[in-house]
């Protein structure tokens, strides 16, 4: 089992970038609207509070056998960020050799309603599938969550019974 790491992903309207400390100060403009926080609970980061957490992501998992890969989304046309997509990369619960990855996405709201958070899922995902030990991609959608939901079903994951936290767990599987 290898260690996966983040490396820049191209699409046809963002580059998902590695995340950098230095993105901080202008993801907290991004991430600003409390209205983000609505099924995620918390309030938005200050960029002094930004910059402490994506430290803490940058130094990686402090479990060798975890990956913490953390993207921003870089607009091409506008040459401004507009959001993340993180993988948490780790064992399957099985125990044996393959990875699943958990993945997350967030829009700031200027950019919402654009297909900007399919586009990036949809990324990171084929990028995944092309990671040789990752064998799955999970993601927990609040069941209220419409938007999300869509976002998940676009990048081809499907609902399953499972909760967690009062979210739906969503899977696909990347068997070869």
């Amino acid at each position: 089992m290898t260690a996966v790491h983040a490396q820049e992903i191209g699409t046809a309207r963002l580059i998902l970038v590695p995340l950098r400390v230095e993105h901080a100060d202008e993801m907290a403009d991004v991430l600003a609207d409390p209205a983000l926080h609505t099924f995620i609970g918390g309030s938005p980061d200050d960029p002094r509070a930004l910059r402490a957490r994506y430290r803490r992501m940058t130094a990686g998992s402090p479990d060798p056998a975890v990956s913490w890969c953390n993207w921003v989304l870089r607009l091409r046309d506008e040459d401004r960020l507009a959001g993340t997509v993180q993988a948490t990369v780790g064992p399957a619960a099985d125990g044996g050799a393959a990875l699943v990855a958990e993945i997350a996405w967030v829009v700031g709201t200027p950019w919402q309603g654009r297909g900007i958070a399919v586009e990036a899922a949809r990324g990171l995902v084929d990028w995944l599938a092309g990671q040789p030990d990752v064998r799955g991609v999970i993601t927990h959608v609040h069941p209220d969550h419409r938007a999300s939901a869509a976002v998940a079903t676009a990048a081809g994951l499907t609902p399953t019974d499972e909760r967690q936290d009062g979210e739906v767990k969503w899977q696909r599987s990347l068997e070869r």
